[in-house]
């Protein structure tokens, strides 16, 4: 990555998490948020779960692997989270927040 002259990166964190939510908008068509765990209920070991849904709040369906990229790649931008806990990753805000947070109004 480049540095400017001040010694800051020419290219801010918030940087790429922007541009992940736009690959990831366009890789998966109409998603607005991604909700991402690493407990899969279908799995007994921990396992990468994926919801995507649209803006109403309908859920997405896609491929396996697109849902495994993308689930990759959130954990990837965000490796400091807690991710024993679920978290929403919001396309149009590009921030992430632990899911309970969002379910009671606090996340936004």
């Amino acid at each position: 990555m480049h540095v400017m002259p001040i010694g800051t990166p020419a290219c801010p964190d918030t940087d790429r998490q922007h541009r992940l939510a736009a690959q990831l908008a366009y890789m998966i068509p109409g998603a607005a948020t991604i909700w991402v765990s690493l407990n899969d209920p279908r799995q007994r070991w921990p396992h990468l779960h994926t919801i995507v849904k649209d803006e109403a709040g309908t859920v997405i369906e896609s491929n396996r692997t697109a849902l495994t990229i993308a689930a990759r790649w959130i954990l990837r931008v965000w490796p400091e989270a807690e991710w024993p806990r679920p978290h929403v990753f919001d396309l149009a805000t590009a921030s992430l927040t632990r899911s309970d947070l969002v379910a009671a109004g606090r996340g936004r």
